[in-house]
């Protein structure tokens, strides 16, 4: 099944049903009098954020959606039934826009957040809700309201607490299938990965996370180029950002990639630098103690200290996940729900 965090569709809610112009003709009953219906009321599009969803492909092969219209009014004050609400369950995280305006009309956030995307329109009144005293048979109907109508945008940001970022090749996919159940696709050349992943990390002592593996960043990514971009908005929710910088690049190359990760979050969201960030070094497998001494003095001059760690041999990563446990917990004692869609 594809991945699709963005779609564009419409919805329809049902028209009101006509009121009904009718009298009371039974025998012995001289002059009945008026007797017709209400029309039933429109039925309601909700969408409702469902956290068993991952994706918005559903809205790849449908794109209209429509409530049923109330039932018209019938005689002897018979009212017409209310149409069936339309109910689309969508993704958690889910953001809503009008597609006209692109204003954020909800952000669902919450499991079982329900949405009104349109309202059903109103039943017409019948005759019988026209009788006075001065006019005892009215011959006076008001047809049914039409229901609301409108075009839609749907993105999706996925809500995971720990962001795993990097350049094509860093090795994220292996690093997600070794803290998680996870099952990416790995390979030995850039952009194995075209899609968000999650995996769960669990821990001894404390709540599970989840963790969000975000395809590989290049330079200018904020701008569109490379495939990141397309996926840049999934690390919004994130609380903690890990960046996995390759080791075994010569030179400076490490310093380089990760002055090159951070750019592109300031340059996409500056919020997105005041998040907790974890510097982990990767591929030390493929590097001599002296080399991995060379790259860990490079950070530290620049002030932020490092994790070491082979995510293709498992070295060093029982240590990460013990810090990654400590700061979740800390920030779940500290109550951090100033991060949007938390």
């Amino acid at each position: 099944m594809g991945f699709v965090d963005e779609a564009k569709f419409f919805v329809k809610a049902g028209d009101g049903g006509n009121g009904c112009v009718s009298f009371r003709r039974e025998k012995y009953v001289p002059r009945g009098g008026p007797n017709g219906g209400d029309g039933g009321k429109g039925g309601d599009v909700y969408l409702v954020a469902d956290p068993n969803l991952r994706s918005l492909i559903d809205f790849r092969y449908r794109s209209h959606f429509k409530a049923e219209a109330g039932i018209r009014g019938q005689g002897s004050d018979m009212h017409g039934r209310s149409g069936k609400d339309s109910i689309l369950r969508v993704p958690l995280g889910s953001v809503i826009k009008d597609a006209e305006t692109d204003e954020v009309l909800v952000d669902l956030t919450e499991p079982e957040q329900t949405f009104l995307a349109a309202e059903g329109g109103k039943g017409g009144l019948g005759n019988a809700r026209f009788a006075t005293s001065t006019n005892r048979a009215p011959r006076k109907a008001t047809p049914g309201k039409p229901g609301e109508e409108r075009w839609l945008k749907i993105e999706l940001k996925l809500l995971a607490d720990v962001g795993l970022i990097g350049l094509p090749n860093a090795g994220k996919s292996t690093l997600l299938s070794k803290l998680s159940a996870a099952n990416p696709k790995i390979a030995p050349y850039p952009f194995t990965t075209l899609e968000p992943q999650l995996g769960v990390l669990h821990f001894k002592y404390t709540e599970p996370c989840i963790i969000a593996d975000i395809p590989g960043l290049i330079e200018g990514a904020h701008e569109g180029i490379g495939l990141g971009h397309q996926f840049l908005r999934h690390i919004e929710r994130t609380s903690i950002l890990l960046h996995l910088i390759d080791a075994s690049t010569p030179d400076d190359e490490p310093v380089r990639d990760y002055r090159t990760l951070a750019q592109e979050l300031g340059a996409y969201n500056q919020e997105l630098l005041d998040r907790k960030h974890l510097i982990v070094l990767n591929k030390i497998d493929l590097i001599d103690d002296e080399r991995l001494a060379e790259v860990k003095d490079q950070f530290v001059a620049l002030g932020t200290k490092v994790l070491t760690i082979s995510a293709e041999d498992g070295t060093g990563l029982d240590p990460l996940k013990e810090l990654l446990g400590e700061l979740l917990e800390e920030q779940r004692a500290e109550g951090r729900d100033d991060l949007p869609g938390k």
